[in-house]
C-alpha cells in the first residue's frame, strides 16, 4: 500500500470518528476519538478471530506507518510550536522557577523514582530485567506529553496560575526526557558503556542549551522577516519554514529539536502580534496553526488507539502495566512535591497543587514512541505493553476525570486566579 492511501485512510478515519464524537458521543475531541480508536481496533481483534487475514493486514497497514518517526520525526514539531504559539510568555516568567526544576529534576527523579520501584517488584515476582532498563522504562513515563496535555486542558477548566504550571512544565519536559532516555539508550546498547556522569551531563547541556539558543535565534530571525513585509500568505510560510528548518537543524547539531521550536513558538507567538503581524496576518496564523493542530492531533491520537493491533497481550505484561500506573502516579507526586513546597510561598501556588500537577501530567503518543524505539533484547514488548497500558490510563481515566477532580480539590476557590 502507497503512503498517500495509508494517509488516506488513517484521515478517513478520524474525520468519521470525530464526526460521530461530536455527533452523539460529546467527549472531548482527542479523548473521544482516541476511544473510538480503541473500540475500532478491539473490532478488528475480535472479527480477526474468525477472519485471521483481516487481522494479519490490520497488523502490517500499523507497522508499516512506523509510529516513532511520524511523531518524533515529523509530527511532534508542529504539534509543540502550534500550543507554544498561544502560550503567554508573562505567566510563564513568573512561575519560570517551579518551571525549569519540574522540567528537569522532577523528569530524573521521576525517571528514578519509577525505574527503581519497578526494578524491585520485579524482582518480587521473580521476573529479573536489568536495572538499565527499567531506567529506560522511568524515563519514557517520567515527561509529561504535551500534546496530551494542551489538548486536554483547554476543555478541563484549570485555574490559570496553575494552568500555566502544567503547561509550561510539559512544554520543556518532554525534551529534557528524550534527553535523559537517549542517554540511558547509549549506554544500555553498549556504546555508552564508558560514560561518566560527567559526560552525560556534558551531553546534556549541549542538547538543551543548543535547542534552547537555537529556538530564540529562528525565532528572532522569523520575527525580523516578517516584520518587514505584510503579506499573510508569505508571513504563514515562513513560520512553516521556521518549524521544519529549526527541527531538521536541530538534529542535524545533536540539538534538542523540541525545546528549539517550543522556545520558537513561544518567541513568535509573544513578539509578533504587537510588532510584526497585522490584525489580518495574526487571524490567518492563529487560524492556519489552529486547524494544523486540531487535524494532526485527531491523527495521532486515532494511531494511539490503533497501536493495540502491534502490542503483545500477554496477561502477565498486562497485569504489570496495571501495576505501572499506580507507580507512575506516586513517582510524578513525590517528584514534584519538592520543587512545588519550595516555591508554593512565594508564588501563590493553588491548594494541592502537587496533587493537581499529578493528576494533570498526562501520558501520550511520546511514550509509546520512545517504547517502539529499544531494541528486542532490552524487553521490548514487556515496556511497549505497560507503556500503552500506562498512556491509556492516563489520557481516558486521567484526563476525562480531570475537570471533575479540579472542581473537588479547588472548590471555593477563584478559578481565575
Amino acid at each position: 500500500m502507497d503512503l498517500f492511501s495509508v494517509f488516506a485512510i488513517i484521515s478517513t478515519l478520524a474525520a468519521l470518528f470525530a464526526f460521530v464524537n461530536q455527533r452523539f458521543l460529546k467527549l472531548p475531541f482527542t479523548i473521544g476519538l482516541m476511544i473510538m480508536a480503541l473500540a475500532f481496533t478491539i473490532l478488528v481483534i475480535v472479527i480477526g478471530n474468525w477472519q485471521p487475514w483481516l487481522m494479519d493486514l490490520s497488523a502490517q497497514f500499523v507497522s508499516a506507518l512506523d509510529f516513532k518517526s511520524l511523531l518524533l520525526d515529523i509530527m511532534l514539531s508542529f504539534l509543540l510550536f502550534a500550543g507554544a504559539l498561544h502560550v503567554k510568555f508573562a505567566p510563564l516568567r513568573r512561575n519560570i522557577g517551579p518551571i525549569l526544576l519540574l522540567a528537569t529534576v522532577g523528569v530524573l527523579l521521576s525517571a528514578g523514582l519509577i525505574g527503581g520501584m519497578l526494578y524491585f517488584i520485579l524482582q518480587w515476582l521473580n521476573y529479573p530485567v536489568d536495572f538499565i532498563y527499567c531506567l529506560l522504562f522511568g524515563s519514557m513515563l517520567a515527561p509529561t506529553d504535551p500534546i496530551a496535555v494542551l489538548s486536554i486542558l483547554k476543555e478541563a477548566g484549570a485555574p490559570k496560575n496553575l494552568e500555566v504550571k502544567i503547561v509550561g512544565e510539559s512544554l520543556f519536559n518532554d525534551g529534557v526526557g528524550v534527553v535523559v532516555f537517549l542517554a540511558l539508550l547509549s549506554i544500555a546498547a553498549g556504546s555508552g558503556a564508558d560514560f561518566n556522569a560527567g559526560e552525560i551531563g556534558i551531553l546534556f547541556l549541549e542538547e538543551v542549551g543548543g535547542g534552547l539558543a537555537l529556538g530564540f535565534a529562528g525565532g528572532y530571525l522569523a520575527f525580523r522577516l516578517m516584520r518587514s513585509i505584510d503579506h499573510y500568505e508569505t508571513e504563514v510560510m515562513l513560520s512553516l519554514a521556521l518549524v521544519m528548518g529549526l527541527y531538521s537543524l536541530a538534529s542535524a547539531l545533536h540539538f534538542s529539536g523540541p525545546l528549539a521550536v517550543v522556545i520558537a513558538g513561544l518567541f513568535i507567538g509573544n513578539k509578533s502580534p504587537a510588532k510584526a503581524w497585522s490584525p489580518n496576518t495574526q487571524l490567518y496564523i492563529d487560524k492556519f496553526w489552529e486547524m494544523l493542530d486540531v487535524f494532526l492531533n485527531a491523527i495521532l491520537f486515532v494511531l494511539i488507539g490503533m497501536e493495540l493491533l502491534v502490542i503483545q497481550l500477554d496477561g502477565f505484561y498486562i497485569l504489570l502495566g496495571l501495576l505501572a500506573i499506580p507507580i507512575t502516579l506516586l513517582a510524578r507526586y513525590l517528584a514534584v512535591l519538592g520543587p512545588v513546597e519550595y516555591h508554593k510561598e512565594r508564588l501563590d501556588f493553588a491548594p494541592k497543587t502537587a496533587l493537581l500537577l499529578t493528576w494533570g501530567g498526562i501520558r501520550g503518543g511520546i511514550s509509546i514512541a520512545l517504547a517502539l524505539s529499544l531494541d528486542e533484547s532490552m524487553n521490548r514488548d514487556l515496556f511497549l505493553t505497560m507503556a500503552y497500558i500506562v498512556v491509556i490510563f492516563s489520557i481516558i481515566v486521567q484526563g476525562l476525570s480531570l475537570k471533575k477532580v479540579l472542581k473537588i480539590t479547588l472548590k471555593g476557590q477563584d478559578s481565575g486566579q
